[in-house]
């Protein structure tokens, strides 16, 4: 029994001096913690630069001067409409115009039936015949002393008061004509020849074709870019672009939407542009420098903004938010770029923002100024090297990692 706890004694030695040994060996192989987060940062420096750089196709691209646009989603309206209204009651003896009809100012567009208004006229017209011919006999008299100053005051009153009523016949019979308030286009008819017609009934409704507005609303952010007289270009439903001056900006907000009203005066004197056409209107507001790129260069980075990836004089990714101007056919207008950027064309998806890269440039520039020829870098002969930027973003080269 003795020597059966001899034994295990001397096993369990062992076995903890075989354990001993080996958590001395690894404490004094392990590699010391580094005691700050830059030593970390510099630890991680030399692992990247141990690792083989990823290889991306970039193109050299300068910025252009071009204009910053706010787009406005209106439409044509005509600047007047006006339904020309009877003032007295009769029946339509004639309407010269149809729908469609163009008139000028003055033109007649109804005639309402003349009645005993003509009677009323000529019966007005002998009252002033009278009271004329009386107040003359009153002076008359008065000279020679057989008349007061009040029976000439009261001749004189009954003169004024047949010239006035005179003038009342000859109006009224002028207000049996509705005239066109201006140049414009007949656009309804409410009465036909025949119809009893009453004070306030509409004859027609005219519209204003000559100038045409475009009206849309902007937001609060753009309105303060507008101002009168800025140009601003319309483009119609049907293709057509028309161009015309800002006439005005309002002043108030839309409660609902909180925008602000926009005109934009036209002219048409053809009467070619109808009221109501939906239109794209742009209104310049400022010049920046924008380069021109493929949708496909876009991309997000971690919080979800919109950007290019490019790369710096030491071929570090740098991540460059970017605003869209417009669009193009063959590309999109961008800025936010700088002015001189070295674009990744082919592979940005395989790199991060911060990462070294190995270029391969497309075209013989350099992101500094082209002084000499010793400046710019070779450009590697690639399979597709003939390629544009844009379609080389279309179909990644994969190759080039393996590389």
């Amino acid at each position: 029994m003795r020597t059966t706890y001899i034994t295990a004694a001397l096993i369990a030695a062992v076995l903890c001096a075989w354990l001993a040994s080996g958590v001395l060996h690894t404490a004094e192989n392990a590699p010391a913690n580094p005691s700050s987060l830059a030593d970390q940062n510099r630890a991680q420096s030399r692992v990247d630069e141990d690792a083989s750089p990823t290889r991306v196709r970039v193109t050299v691209m300068d910025a252009s001067t071009r204009n910053r646009l706010i787009k406005v989603r209106g439409k044509t309206e005509n600047k007047r409409t006006v339904t020309s209204r009877v003032e007295l009651s009769g029946t339509i003896v004639e309407r010269p115009v149809e729908r469609g009809t163009v008139v000028a100012k003055n033109d007649l567009l109804c005639r309402i039936s003349l009645e005993d208004r003509q009677v009323a006229l000529i019966e007005a017209q002998e009252a002033l015949n009278q009271a004329r011919i009386e107040y003359k006999g009153a002076i008359s008299l008065r000279k020679k002393g057989y008349n007061s100053e009040a029976a000439i005051a009261g001749a004189k009153s009954r003169l004024a008061s047949a010239k006035a009523n005179l003038s009342r016949r000859q109006l009224s019979i002028a207000k049996l004509e509705v005239r066109a308030p201006f140049d414009g286009i007949v656009e309804t008819v409410h009465r036909e020849i025949g119809d009893y017609i009453k004070p306030g009934d509409g004859c027609a409704t005219v519209v204003d074709m000559d100038p045409i507005l475009l009206v849309g609303q902007v937001s609060e952010a753009d309105v303060i870019h507008l101002a009168l007289g800025q140009p601003a270009t319309g483009f119609l439903r049907n293709g057509e672009s028309v161009t015309g001056p800002v006439s005005f900006i309002g002043q108030q907000n839309d409660p609902a939407t909180r925008t602000y009203d926009v005109e934009i005066q036209l002219s048409n004197p053809d009467l070619k542009l109808r009221s109501g056409v939906t239109t794209e209107i742009h209104i310049p507001v400022e010049s920046i420098l924008a380069q021109k790129i493929s949708p496909a260069l876009l991309s997000l980075d971690d919080l979800g903004v919109l950007g290019i990836r490019t790369i710096d004089q030491n071929n570090i990714v740098n991540f460059n938010p970017i605003e869209i101007l417009s669009d193009a056919p063959d590309g999109i207008w961008v800025s936010g770029l700088p002015n001189r950027s070295a674009i990744i064309t082919t592979g940005q998806a395989l790199v991060t923002e911060g990462e070294r890269v190995d270029p391969v440039f497309q075209n013989r520039r350099t992101l500094k100024a082209e002084s000499s020829q010793s400046e710019m870098p070779k450009a590697e002969q690639l399979p597709d090297s003939g390629a544009t930027a844009t379609a080389a973003v279309m179909s990644i080269d994969l190759g080039l990692s393996a590389n």
